[in-house]
């Protein structure tokens, strides 16, 4: 039997068993494909220190949602850093601006509160601020949070000080006791002499900043001894703790700008320092006192009108060989911007204002600027009468012509005097005869005679009303005889009086006077009775002529 042979045949294209691998890696690379595509950009961090972050595990978010999370970590170079690799998610490549700013948000204490206690137990994230500018995918975060977000409104300011003080990074920033804003930052000026200060001002107050706004350290409290008295000043407990700044923009009679743009205001030491700094032409004049500067201090104002001009800058006492005599030169300084002239083209400044004042009776004289704290202050004064006198040719310091202040001199000599008339008074002899008087005065008054006298007199006023009301009733006749009756019973008093009273005594001079009053009262009586002689119908309807105009 014939077996017949196989028949073979060849086909073409690709074998059923490779369908499932190519379908497998077209799947696996559709999903490579899109899990790579679905993914943000990647972007380093560089940070000081990793404390609190964790591979896989810390995330970066804004307004507390996930936008990345931290995938990688490692030190730099130099090892001074760390490196910290950020994926982003797809979509965030907007953060990844060259101003942007991240940084860690752990639990922190700071001037402005605690922040960050959620993070005791969810752990730490990074916190995105986004910024502006071309794309960029290496940054360096910020090892402390910043004060103030780019989303908040108001404007930012420039401070320059001698010296920074209490003040810090989130100290407050007040408007008549209102926090307004905050410290920002702070950095040496290029000059190694003072500090430039950031701060940052909210909105509406932003607003009130002009180009005359003044701003001064409220840190601690501010205490001010001097001729005007003592004067305190703090803004608030927070300010006496972590120091402060304050502004106000007060109206003033000179025009301000509104465009703050690039201005650098000037930090005063205190709210005294304001004006002091105001006025930056300042002229030093010298002025010879003979009478005492006890009260008189190094800073004390300089007054013309009332207005402060100047202050005191240093005195000394020098002795005059020729005369014998003693002399103390006052070095003050006087700020002329603060006088103008008024003409007719207007207020104009003159640097030889002082000058000419002086040529027209400007004179000075130390004045008491407080009774309680017996401060001294030099006051300048228009005495066109006055003479010029200079005391002594100085070349290099000009001298103010000064004339006596009557006040402290008037004082001064009138309690001297007083003082001298107390020496030559003998206390003890004065005690002894005020005693005296006042013990005979006791016995005088409460003897009976006196009583005696004094009950004779009120019988006797009561008498005498007993005739007005009797006019009606009784006879002019009686009326009259009952008017002498008073008399003689009021000089019955009058005798009796005059019979106690030894001549000697104490009171003689009192018991006369009041003899005097009496003889008057009798005088006045004696003219009544004789009016109503004369016109008995004058005690219902006056005497003639009283009701006439």
């Amino acid at each position: 039997m014939e077996v017949a042979s196989p028949k073979i045949e060849h086909r073409s294209g690709i074998s059923m068993v490779w369908v499932i691998p190519i379908i497998t890696a077209l799947v696996g690379g559709w999903l490579i494909v899109k899990t790579l595509s679905e993914q943000g950009s990647v972007a380093t961090i560089s940070f000081l220190t990793a404390d609190g972050i964790e591979v896989g595990m810390t995330r970066i978010k804004y307004k507390n949602v996930n936008i990345g999370v931290i995938e990688g970590m490692q030190f730099s170079e130099d090892f001074s850093h760390v490196i910290l690799s950020a994926r982003f998610n797809q979509g965030m490549d907007s953060f990844l601006r060259r101003n942007t700013q991240f940084w860690v948000v752990r639990p922190q204490f700071s001037l402005s509160g605690i922040s960050g206690l959620e993070t005791i137990i969810s752990g730490a994230y990074i916190s995105v601020e986004p910024g502006q500018g071309a794309p960029q995918f290496h940054f360096v975060g910020l090892e402390t949070p910043p004060v103030v977000l780019s989303e908040t409104l108001g404007q930012q300011v420039v401070l320059i000080a001698d010296k920074l003080g209490s003040i810090d990074v989130g100290s407050p920033v007040y408007y008549k006791g209102i926090q307004a804003g905050e410290v920002l930052a702070y950095e040496l000026a290029n000059d190694r002499e003072s500090v430039y200060i950031h701060i940052f001002i909210n909105d509406p107050f932003d607003q009130i900043v002009q180009g005359n706004t003044r701003f001064w350290n409220v840190s601690g409290m501010e205490v001010d001894l001097s001729a005007n008295g003592v004067n305190v000043r703090t803004e608030s407990v927070k300010s006496l703790i972590f120091g402060g700044i304050a502004f106000d923009s007060s109206e003033t009679l000179e025009e301000s700008t509104s465009d703050i743009q690039g201005l650098v205001y000037t930090l005063h030491n205190g709210y005294g320092d304001i004006d002091n700094n105001a006025y930056t032409k300042k002229i030093n004049y010298v002025a010879y006192f003979g009478s005492s500067v006890r009260g008189l201090s190094p800073g004390a104002p300089v007054e013309f009108r009332g207005i402060q001009v100047g202050s005191v800058l240093d005195f000394r006492l020098e002795y005059d060989n020729e005369d014998e005599s003693f002399l103390i030169p006052v070095l003050f300084e006087i700020e002329p911007e603060r006088i103008v002239f008024r003409d007719i083209d207007g207020i104009s400044e003159s640097e030889d204002t002082i000058t000419n004042l002086i040529d027209k009776g400007l004179r000075a004289r130390l004045q008491s600027g407080s009774l309680i704290t017996g401060q001294l202050y030099v006051e300048l004064i228009m005495n066109p009468d006055a003479p010029l006198e200079l005391v002594a040719a100085n070349e290099t310091v000009p001298e103010m012509p000064t004339v006596s202040s009557a006040s402290i001199e008037s004082i001064t000599n009138s309690l001297e005097a007083f003082v001298s008339r107390l020496d030559t008074i003998n206390l003890e002899d004065i005690g002894r005869e005020l005693l005296g008087t006042l013990e005979g005065t006791n016995s005088l008054f409460n003897s009976p005679a006196i009583q005696a006298s004094l009950d004779n007199l009120e019988t006797s006023m009561e008498s005498f009303k007993n005739i007005l009301a009797a006019v009606d009733e009784a006879s002019l006749d009686d009326t009259i005889g009952a008017g002498r009756d008073v008399l003689e019973k009021l000089r019955e008093t009058l005798d009796l009086t005059n019979n106690i009273l030894e001549p000697n005594s104490p009171m003689q001079y009192n018991v006369i006077q009041l003899t005097s009053e009496l003889e008057e009262t009798a005088r006045s009586i004696r003219a009544l009775v004789e009016i109503l002689e004369r016109n008995p119908q004058s005690l219902l309807f006056g005497r003639e002529g009283d009701g006439d105009e």
